[in-house]
């Protein structure tokens, strides 16, 4: 049985030979400071701080929590269901469409809203609108970083992206469908490299999207568009295809099918999947006159940054000759078109446009050498990014007003103080607060869910009355409506404060509450 010897590098000389039980546990706890050392350099590498340096970006982004409108009746949903552990499938909120039918499309994003709000209220929702825009950024410097192999290209350009990214940060299940955007585009180019197993996580990642946000079909999209784009060998001047061999195209051919096959695995069967051509095709008003639905605003700072890029691509295009695969150039099309007719799809063109950013900065900055790298100082960089984010993370109070000085949550007091007759009317932006606040008890007139009420027809009704058009104080005495909770400063107020048949009753900085003359106790 043969001994080991170990040498002291310090002294230079041999040491005694050491039994073979003592020799094994010398080896184990050597192996152990081995692993334990490798582990401090792989958490401490500079790649590592870039990463924590981006959660620092977000974390100044959503330190002043904007709370959408919409946010509100999600979370109310999410809070039904988890409560009743029934899919809704009929309006439980509204007077003025109640019954129609209507389903919880987005039950699983809304479900979580919900959860987290029952565990921490305000403050735990922008705990979570950190880790998801934080979630976010990560995935997409890693689908950057795996793209151009070089980490301090893909920090460069998810920094720059970080501006036209964080527009779609608002906390409402489409940011969970940005996240399985970014993942499917990282399981694809992983698998285009070459590692097989990453595409099977597309079946699982489809499967928690379509019950989460309608997006998922852009999804499906993307999985075509790299499936096709391999079926074919050509290079047309910078354009080129690289095609898959016949194991690759077996395999992604069979995962495309299995997305496929989970899409009807929902609380409503195939009819969620249905929900993005509804949304596409018979929706006029909505794509119309709801804000993030309008084409792209070059006259503010996300188009001019927009259109910089887009140009300033085509310039490198024209100087430096870049090559484009045939996937990533039928992606940035796409993302490029439809962010220019509608706005919200910025959420788009960033995920299909960061690799080809990526792979161009690389040209210039150059790669990482572990060689060179302080994981000393990183890890110093590193603890103190958590320690400011821990010290300056707002509290509670901050947070909730925040909240006040933009929804009505004085005159919502008021309503459960004072008896106000209904039907009650209340602007657009009024209603997911309500549907929060006061729950089905209170029946709005309308809140976020635009497709609702245009199916319903009240929401051509609504932008009679929210912009004053002719009669349109006759509408609202059709729908038997005789107090109004609106914003202090929208045309309607004016109206009703000039109206002899109104009463304001209340009012505050924010909203004012209006009863008709007749309806007063």
């Amino acid at each position: 049985m043969g001994t080991n010897v170990i040498i002291d590098e310090r002294a230079g000389a041999q040491s005694l030979p050491l039994p073979p039980g003592e020799a094994a546990v010398a080896a184990r706890e050597d192996a152990g400071k081995s692993a334990s050392t490798g582990i401090f350099y792989r958490v401490f590498s500079f790649p590592m701080m870039l990463a924590t340096a981006l959660v620092g970006i977000v974390f100044v982004h959503a330190r002043n929590f904007i709370v959408d409108p919409d946010l509100l009746w999600h979370n109310k949903v999410g809070e039904t269901i988890l409560s009743t552990h029934h899919w809704p499938t009929t309006d439980p909120y509204s007077f003025t469409v109640t019954g129609q039918p209507w389903l919880a499309y987005e039950w699983l994003g809304e479900v979580l809203l919900g959860a987290v709000n029952r565990i921490g209220g305000v403050p735990a929702l922008d705990v979570l609108l950190m880790v998801l825009g934080s979630a976010i950024m990560l995935a997409l410097y890693a689908l950057m970083t795996v793209r151009s192999r070089n980490s301090k290209a893909a920090f460069v350009g998810a920094t720059v992206l970080f501006l036209l990214a964080s527009v779609s940060f608002s906390l409402r299940p489409q940011m969970l469908g940005y996240l399985f955007l970014i993942l499917t585009l990282l399981a694809l180019e992983r698998f285009r490299q070459g590692k097989s197993q990453a595409v099977w996580l597309l079946p699982v990642i489809m499967l928690l999207w379509v019950n989460t946000h309608g997006s998922w079909i852009i999804g499906m999209g993307a999985i075509f568009v790299y499936w096709m784009s391999g079926l074919w060998e050509f290079e047309i001047g910078a354009l080129q295809a690289t095609p898959w061999t016949e194991r690759e195209r077996r395999t992604i051919s069979f995962a495309f099918l299995l997305c496929m096959a989970v899409l009807p695995i929902t609380p409503y069967g195939s009819r969620i999947a249905a929900s993005p051509f509804e949304f596409a095709f018979s929706l006029p008003l909505n794509v119309t006159y709801i804000s993030e639905w309008q084409s792209m605003p070059f006259s503010l700072p996300v188009g001019k940054l927009f259109l910089a890029l887009v140009l300033g691509l085509v310039l490198i295009q024209v100087v430096g000759q870049f090559t484009w695969r045939l996937e990533e150039l039928a992606l940035f099309l796409f993302g490029t078109i439809v962010a220019c007719l509608h706005v919200r799809f910025v959420l788009v063109f960033v995920p299909f446009f960061a690799p080809v950013l990526a792979a161009i900065f690389s040209r210039w900055i150059p790669a990482y050498d572990r060689k060179k790298d302080k994981f000393v100082l990183n890890a110093v960089l590193m603890l103190l990014a958590l320690a400011s984010i821990i010290h300056y993370f707002p509290s509670g109070a901050k947070l909730h007003e925040e909240v006040a000085g933009i929804y009505p949550v004085d005159a919502v007091d008021y309503l459960r103080q004072h008896f106000v007759p209904g039907p009650m009317y209340n602007n657009y932006e009024f209603g997911g607060y309500l549907v929060w606040s006061l729950g089905p008890e209170h029946k709005v007139f309308i809140d976020g869910r635009g497709d609702l009420y245009e199916r319903g027809g009240l929401l051509s009704d609504y932008l009679h009355i929210s912009r004053l058009r002719p009669g349109a104080l006759a509408i609202l005495q059709g729908y038997g409506v005789r107090s109004c909770l609106v914003k202090l400063d929208e045309p309607i107020a004016t109206l009703l404060s000039a109206s002899p048949r109104w009463k304001r009753i209340y009012t505050d900085d924010v909203s004012a509450v209006f009863v008709r003359q007749a309806s007063q106790p």
